[in-house]
């Protein structure tokens, strides 16, 4: 992993919270837009929803980038990639969550990682509409909120029994991997849906004990990562393997937890 100085660190973090600033000022004005907001629809088959509000977020972030870190490369959802010179990219998913902010709850996020060749070093979930900032990695690992900060911290939760999960199933993922998910699920003591990035963040601040998730992307969840483990959590895929490119997440307050959800969604 690439070695930072307290002050290359200071000045990552200024700019990750230059580029979510931005973000906000670009997304704001269209969330809970009188009538609703129009979203373009990416598949096929299927819906994966793609609003204004999204390009122009990760336009306002680019446009940082470019300004403040031209040599780093970029790798977001809407815009593409952009390789670098400098050995760092920046993973930016501009809203994590359309489907919620095209129907207004505040459960979306803005999720930027900053990532070498071993993965996410440090990452930030932003959520502009309450005002919300999680972040970890390079000696941050802090929540902000309207007129208060707490540093982060996962529970210590050990027993299925005793966990609380969260999870976008059974919106998403293949029939085996939804069975896989109702191996873990009849488990734990509850079981929530459908709070995208969100959940993530409620991890890493200590109020629930497991997100499981799948179809994810780079972009997905390698802000998450980073949050999560410097708030002392475990994120892998299913298998155990690194999560950074995407594909299955199992983030889990402990490793005892995380052992035993893996059990479960192996069979």
């Amino acid at each position: 992993m690439t070695q930072f100085t307290s002050d290359q660190a200071a000045d990552l973090w200024s700019v990750a919270e230059r580029m979510a600033d931005a973000a906000r000022e670009a997304i704001l004005p269209h969330f809970r837009s009188a009538g609703g907001l129009a979203a373009d629809n990416k598949l096929a088959a299927g819906f994966d929803p793609v609003t204004v509000a999204d390009r122009a977020a990760e336009t306002a972030m680019r446009d940082v980038l470019a300004d403040l870190r031209p040599d780093d490369g970029i790798l977001g959802e809407e815009h593409g990639t952009v390789h670098g010179t400098s050995g760092l990219t920046w993973v930016l998913d501009p809203i994590d969550g359309t489907r919620s902010f095209i129907s207004g709850t505040p459960t979306w996020g803005v999720l930027i990682a900053l990532s070498d060749d071993t993965g996410p070093v440090m990452g930030m979930i932003d959520q502009p509409y309450v005002g919300e900032r999680f972040m970890g990695g390079l000696n941050r690992c802090q929540w902000v909120g309207p007129g208060r900060k707490d540093p982060l911290r996962t529970k210590s939760t050990t027993e299925l029994s005793k966990a609380i999960l969260f999870s976008t199933f059974p919106e998403i993922g293949t029939d085996a991997q939804r069975a896989a998910f109702q191996r873990v699920s009849p488990h734990v003591q509850l079981t929530r849906y459908g709070c995208d990035c969100y959940a993530y963040a409620l991890l890493a601040a200590g109020q629930i004990d497991l997100v499981i998730e799948a179809g994810l992307n780079a972009y997905d969840i390698q802000a998450p990562i980073a949050v999560i483990e410097a708030a002392g959590g475990v994120v892998t895929q299913w298998d155990g393997s690194p999560a950074h490119d995407g594909g299955t997440a199992l983030a889990a307050a402990t490793p005892e937890l995380h052992a035993a959800a893996m059990a479960l969604l192996n069979g």
